[in-house]
């Protein structure tokens, strides 16, 4: 499935490896929605994440992205970020190294709240 989107409600394993797929999956942990992603995420890539995030921050007091798995966020990943920040308590867990470095050159992990692990964001 190359440069395609798959969408799962059940938590992904974490092999290495999902090229350039777009992996969206999303789970209740506590009081908080996790959405787990994983692949690049581009303006043809990110709907069904944009569709994950809007409804877990009309839903839930606190929703998680689990980052851990991407290895590609353009200004589409970062807007949908920024624009759920402002409708419920956001957090972004374990961030890859690539998401990082957008995060810091855009002045966004300044704005967003920014977490080590997924358990340290589904915690008050």
């Amino acid at each position: 499935m190359t440069g395609g989107v798959e969408r799962r409600r059940e938590p992904l394993d974490s092999s290495p490896g999902m090229g350039g797929d777009a992996v969206v999956a999303e789970f209740a942990q506590g009081e908080a929605w996790v959405v787990v992603v994983r692949g690049e995420f581009d303006l043809n890539t990110s709907g069904a994440l944009a569709e994950a995030l809007g409804a877990a921050a009309r839903a839930r007091p606190r929703v998680v992205v689990d980052a851990a798995g991407v290895s590609f966020a353009d200004s589409v990943f970062l807007t949908l970020l920024l624009r759920v920040h402002g409708q419920t308590d956001l957090r972004v867990a374990a961030p890859s190294p690539q998401l990082v470095r957008v995060l810091e050159l855009t002045g966004a992990d300044r704005v967003l709240d920014v977490r080590v692990t997924v358990e340290d964001a589904v915690v008050e």
